[in-house]
């Protein structure tokens, strides 16, 4: 499928932000998690019917500085309406996953008219003490794997995760996943609760929150919670998927967003 990028400068010209698009149709903005930005089998899916937009978080491609030049969470929503903006969208429907489904429902809750669909896959942004979100920047990489993959050893855990064989591109890989999940922390640190249950409430998109049955990350208990802040939300459980059901279950969760979107 055919991919183009574009450059965004936001933020009086401070910071640069990559914008992958692929398709025709109607506009879908996809916010990846903190592992940082990747096109993968899902997002085709996607653009076999909608444009589809994936900006990067600023800093995990292009100028690595330029997440320094975003105070604080809202100011990240500022940047994404500057990205709304600049490519011409008024009220995208708008799919996160992980720490982009947290500020998919940023974004959604700070200004309503903004998103005209709501799809979580796997969001953080609330917090339970008695079933906590996993601290993932502490977590080695065998410890990682089997919380997000239902097949740890799978195909799919073992694509995502394969290093290259050169070893200074075996660095440069390194270093680049390790920025990509600090970046992310600039905004979630300590804790990936930043008020959310204060604001959600003001999200009038209709929702559609897509878990994993054996996600080991993020509890699929946070599914029924984000439904029952939300005012017109459901819940699509997948088995046989852990954090990234979009991936692992792609035969069932593709058309069900496809469906929901359409």
């Amino acid at each position: 499928m055919k991919k183009s990028t574009n450059v965004l400068k936001t933020m009086n010209g401070r910071v640069e932000s990559l914008v992958h698009q692929a398709g025709s149709g109607p506009p879908v903005v996809f916010l990846h998690g903190a592992g940082g930005p990747a096109w993968d089998p899902f997002l085709d899916d996607l653009a076999n019917h909608f444009t589809v937009y994936a900006p990067s978080l600023p800093g995990t491609e292009g100028n690595p500085d330029a997440v320094r030049e975003i105070r604080g969470l809202w100011e990240l929503m500022l940047h994404y309406y500057e990205v709304f903006d600049q490519l011409g969208l008024d009220s995208p429907a708008v799919i996160g996953h992980s720490f982009g489904g947290m500020l998919a429902a940023e974004l959604a809750s700070t200004n309503p008219e903004r998103v005209s669909k709501l799809v979580l896959i796997s969001a953080i942004g609330l917090w339970r003490e008695d079933q906590p979100v996993e601290d993932w920047m502490k977590l080695t990489h065998d410890e990682l794997v089997p919380l997000c993959f239902y097949e740890p050893e799978g195909k799919i855990a073992t694509e995502m995760f394969t290093m290259p064989e050169d070893e200074t591109e075996r660095q440069d890989e390194e270093i680049k996943r390790s920025w990509s999940l600090a970046c992310s922390a600039a905004f979630i640190w300590p804790i990936p609760e930043k008020g959310l249950t204060r604001r959600i409430h003001r999200a009038k998109a209709p929702s559609f929150i897509v878990w994993g049955k054996q996600d080991g990350l993020v509890p699929p208990v946070y599914a029924d919670d984000f439904k029952s802040l939300l005012t017109d939300a459901e819940v699509f459980m997948v088995d046989k998927a852990a954090h990234l059901p979009q991936l692992e279950r792609q035969d069932v969760v593709s058309p069900a967003v496809i469906k929901f979107l359409s």
